[in-house]
């Protein structure tokens, strides 16, 4: 269901795909065959159901990206400074009330990722929330409302990078899921792997 069914909130989704590549030989992850199509072709249809808006971060390729129909952002500080750098990116160009980040190496997200994380923030609260499961929390799966721009901003100007760090300062919820969700495909080894038949 769309997040404007939702009283009227916003949810706009940025899928993170401007990495370097390091684990996976430099390759551009996103755009990695995985059973049959690229990585971040799972991720877009995992979560254009769920949001208003979806917009994809990349720094290279950036002509067979913008082919999936979404608005491709590079990142607008210098250097590669990670993640986050495409997050702040994304809080620049949508309009929306909260939004939901996911890299592109996480192929099967839930149906339901905004609107239980969107519960979970609601719930506690907060002005975050992060996907977690049994054993371990996702910090690269969250949802944060938009008005934390400037939080972020501010904490890159400082040459900080780590998602994690930047999510303790926020009041934030976790929201557990089957921790399949969140399989994590960024060496080629996992790709291999994914492609057993389940």
């Amino acid at each position: 269901m769309p997040a404007a069914d939702r009283s009227g909130t916003r949810i706009a989704a940025v899928v993170l795909a401007g990495g370097q590549g390091r684990r996976m030989g430099g390759a551009d992850k996103g755009l990695i065959d995985y059973r049959g199509r690229p990585l971040v072709a799972w991720a877009l249809a995992a979560l254009a159901p769920q949001v208003d808006a979806l917009v994809v971060s990349a720094n290279r390729n950036l002509e067979t990206y913008a082919a999936y129909g979404y608005p491709v952002l590079p990142d607008t500080l210098p250097g590669y400074p990670g993640p986050l750098a495409g997050v702040l990116a994304a809080l620049d160009a949508v309009n929306a009330d909260w939004l939901l980040v996911a890299p592109c190496d996480t192929p099967h997200l839930p149906a339901d990722l905004a609107a239980r994380l969107l519960a979970g923030a609601r719930q506690e609260g907060a002005v975050l929330a992060v996907a977690a499961d049994e054993e371990r929390v996702h910090h690269s799966c969250f949802l944060v409302r938009t008005d934390q721009r400037d939080s972020l901003a501010a904490y890159l100007a400082r040459g900080e990078r780590a998602v994690r760090h930047w999510q303790a300062g926020l009041r934030s919820a976790a929201v557990h899921f089957d921790a399949a969700c969140f399989a994590n495909l960024n060496q080629p080894r996992d790709l291999k792997a994914g492609q057993r038949p389940v």
